[in-house]
Order: structure tokens, then sequence, then C-alpha cells
């Protein structure tokens, strides 16, 4: 596993987040966000507000990953968190997913969130699934044919959930 350090996005970080983020939404296989999505659109997405974060996974200056943690809903709907996560192409298989994940769980749980839900877990994407399923993840549903996988055409979507 390759170790990295976890901090706080800062305003640069983004010039290295958007090659990656751009590319994974143009591959069409994990992320529901439209295809013409600008970098400013993107950004605007992964800043939270008070209840959230945005962090990046560097190994020195470089950006490996990044993740976005906040409340899934407002309001009654508040106590769960959600986390959405993005690895670059070239940093892949090498633990940045897990140990993003691992920090998101971490935070939650410092912050007193109740339990943790993915929303939108895309069915094909088997090493998420994988990996939220080793971080004590469980599918509690899956909405068919909810996402249109540039690949496999149709694919359900998970809702994927872990208490704190």
């Amino acid at each position: 596993m390759w170790f990295v350090d976890i901090r706080a996005v800062r305003p640069e970080d983004w010039t290295q987040i958007w090659p990656f983020f751009r590319d994974i939404v143009a591959a069409g296989e994990t992320y529901a966000y439209p295809d013409e999505i600008t970098a400013d659109q993107a950004q605007a997405l992964w800043t939270p507000g008070d209840d959230g974060c945005t962090v990046v996974a560097v190994d020195g200056e470089s950006v490996l990953g990044a993740a976005l943690i906040q409340a899934n809903r407002p309001g009654r709907g508040g106590h769960v968190a959600t986390a959405s996560f993005m690895v670059s192409p070239a940093a892949r298989g090498r633990g940045v997913g897990r140990q993003l994940g691992e920090y998101a769980l971490q935070w939650s749980t410092e912050r007193g969130f109740r339990a943790m839900q993915f929303n939108a877990v895309v069915d094909t994407n088997t090493a998420a699934v994988r990996l939220w399923e080793s971080l004590g993840f469980e599918t509690v549903g899956i909405v068919p044919e909810a996402f249109d996988s540039a690949r496999h055409g149709l694919v359900g979507l998970r809702v994927m959930y872990r208490r704190l």
C-alpha cells in the first residue's frame, strides 16, 4: 500500500484534481455528472457547506485523489454522512481510495454522524463495491437501470450503508 498524507483541499489543488475529475466523468462509468461539466461547476459541487469537507490524498505536492464528505441529507437526515471519492488513474490499485475511505469514516465518526450512506455506487464498479464491503458497508438496495454506463448500458445503482 502506498501511504499518503490526507489534508484539507486548497484552492490551488484544483488544477491537479480537475484533469482526473474530468476524465473520470468523461469515461461514463462511475459518476452521473453531465459530460459537459465545467471545471468551475465541478469545483462548486465538491465544495461543501458547513456540514462537510473536501480532502485530498497527496504524495509530496502531487494530488492523488480527493474526497467530499458531508451530511447525506439536511435537517432530519443530517445524522447520516455521505462521501464521494475520485482517485487519479495513475494512483489506482495502491490503496489511495482505501485511505480516503478510512479517513471519511473517521471524520464522520468524530463529528457525531451515526452512519454513512452511499446513494449511488454503480453496480458494475466492482472495485468500489469490493472496497466499500471490505470497510463494512452493505448493499441495502439496488435501483435497477438507474445509471447509463458508457460501456454496459443501463445498470443498477447500489445504496450502500454502514453504521458508525
